[in-house]
């Protein structure tokens, strides 16, 4: 049994995932940020937490992540302003890794694209550079943390059906149904040979657990 924390609790693959782990036993906590979204989360297995992760610092973080066994990042601004995506999916995730750090909670899942990196090679007028540009600082920062990490690059994300298979280093824009990927963050989190890996993914035919480990 794992005590895993979810920030992003609310979001589409969060929904997915924390059944998942739930029904295999783990103890889940979902932090999200509009009070709204309460019952929802709630019916997923997990405990609902409010809070935003935006406006904490790394003390306040810490306290939220104390007591975990894993966080999983899979919140995002979800387009909109720059500022906005900078705050969260830059400054704020690097924030949760130093407090993860800080709270000992060694093990660390991030949701982050295909083709992220330092030299994405997106133009700056281009929309999407923000998000580029952040993930790829946060993704630098984990890899230097210390903390046992994994970060997962799934392409195109869909809300068709789960196929419960995978391609890893896939061509294309690495299409994959948003129930995969919380698959993958599953399975991920059951095995401590993806520690210190990034994982690029897409749909395909070699079963999760089999395609993860690698």
């Amino acid at each position: 049994m794992s005590r895993v924390l979810i920030i992003g609790g609310h979001g589409k693959v969060a929904l997915r995932l924390a059944p998942l782990l739930v029904e295999r036993g783990d103890e889940v906590t979902g932090v999200f940020r509009n009070p709204d979204h309460e019952a929802e989360v709630a019916a997923t297995g997990a405990t609902p937490v409010v809070a935003d992760v935006q406006e904490l610092d790394v003390d306040g973080l810490a306290e939220l992540l104390r007591g975990h066994d894993a966080v999983v990042w899979s919140a995002g601004a979800g387009g909109g302003s720059p500022e906005r995506t900078f705050a969260i999916d830059r400054d704020a995730a690097i924030r949760s890794m130093d407090a993860a750090t800080a709270a000992g909670v060694r093990r660390y899942v991030m949701v982050s694209y295909l083709g992220a990196r330092p030299d994405h090679g997106v133009p700056e007028s281009h929309s999407f550079f923000p998000y580029a540009e952040s993930k790829a600082a946060a993704d630098e920062h984990l890899r230097a943390s210390g903390l046992d990490y994994t970060i997962l690059g799934p392409g195109r994300l869909t809300l068709d059906e789960p196929t419960g298979s995978i391609e890893v280093d896939p061509g294309g824009d690495g299409e994959v149904t948003r129930a995969d990927v919380a698959a993958v963050i599953a399975a991920v989190l059951a095995d401590p040979s993806t520690v210190g890996r990034t994982i690029e993914f897409g749909n395909g035919g070699t079963p999760i657990a089999e395609a993860v480990a690698g």
